[in-house]
């Protein structure tokens, strides 16, 4: 699996804005927000944290969604 890159957060006073490569990628407000900052805060990796609130990242499942016979010879 890859490693996130090109994200980045705004915190407005409870609203925070995450884009990604400069486009906008998710808005998280209320509880959400907080939980965001605070997993922040514990020191985890900010990229992977943004990338999964955002729901931008690999599920593992591309393999088997590869071999579907709707997907194969592509």
């Amino acid at each position: 699996m890859g490693i996130p890159e090109g994200f980045t957060y705004r915190d407005d006073g409870g609203i925070v804005t995450i884009t990604h490569h400069g486009r906008p990628a998710g808005t998280l407000r209320g509880a959400a927000a907080a939980r965001f900052l605070a997993a922040l805060a514990r020191g985890d990796d900010q990229q992977l944290l943004m990338a999964r609130v955002t729901g931008n990242y690999k599920h593992g499942n591309e393999r088997r969604a590869r071999e579907h016979p709707r997907n194969r010879g592509r």
